[in-house]
């Protein structure tokens, strides 16, 4: 065990905690519950994500697109909350890898703080996780009208990639808290989070794709199939 002052364990949440990537079944399960007419818009959706496939647009650009599409472009901060936690239980009932959720509950046993880093939004995130007990949540951000709605505009950075990275970096000041004083683990199934992984004093590759696994195998990052 670590004798550093601050030991953190930080995971990504799609396809590390959670079986499947969560922003669709989100828009579609929010769509159903608040617009369900929205759900003819599903192709337009697609549509978009071609684009993204041929670069067209960004995984920001996508998100924003998508939001629009499926939920509107304004969401009142209540409305968000009640979609958010109907769909954190449905996610927490059925939807989180088994190992995922004792590696969890073993890290927070080893006196770890527990911290999601997800590139998914906050306003729903934030919801799976406290059910997770995690301690913090480190997400992309969303703009806000003048009257504290939500919109479908991305808020400072989108986490994902270098993002992630700079985020974390950020929260670690934000605390108080010098590098130098954290043994830091990282979670991740996607080399996107090569960043982040190649930082931490721990770096687990969890049921990685392809590259991550050739990526942890060269680094010597440890492999965990959950």
């Amino acid at each position: 065990m670590s004798d550093k002052a601050h030991r953190i364990a930080i995971y990504d949440m799609d396809k590390t905690i959670t079986v499947a990537p969560t922003w669709t079944g989100f828009l579609i399960a929010t769509a159903r519950s608040r617009a369900p007419w929205r759900l003819a818009l599903l192709p337009l959706a697609g549509l978009a994500v071609g684009a993204y496939g041929l670069k067209l647009l960004d995984r920001a650009q996508l998100k924003q697109a998508t939001q629009r599409l499926l939920i509107g472009r304004t969401i009142s901060t209540v409305d968000a909350a009640t979609a958010a936690a109907r769909f954190a239980d449905r996610i927490v009932a059925n939807g989180l890898f088994a190992g995922a959720q004792a590696r969890i509950e073993a890290d927070r046993a080893a006196g770890y703080r527990l911290v999601m880093a997800t590139a998914s939004f906050d306003f729903y995130v934030t919801a799976i996780a406290a059910r997770l007990g995690f301690d913090s949540v480190i997400a992309t951000g969303s703009r806000k009208t003048a009257d504290g709605r939500l919109r479908a505009v991305i808020d400072g950075e989108n986490c994902y990639g270098p993002a992630k990275l700079r985020m974390i970096k950020a929260w670690l000041d934000a605390q108080g808290i010098a590098r130098s004083d954290a043994a830091i683990r990282f979670y991740s199934d996607h080399v996107s989070d090569a960043p982040t992984l190649d930082w931490a004093d721990e770096a687990f590759a969890v049921h990685p794709h392809g590259p991550l696994r050739t990526l942890a195998t060269a680094k010597g990052w440890t492999i965990l199939d959950w």
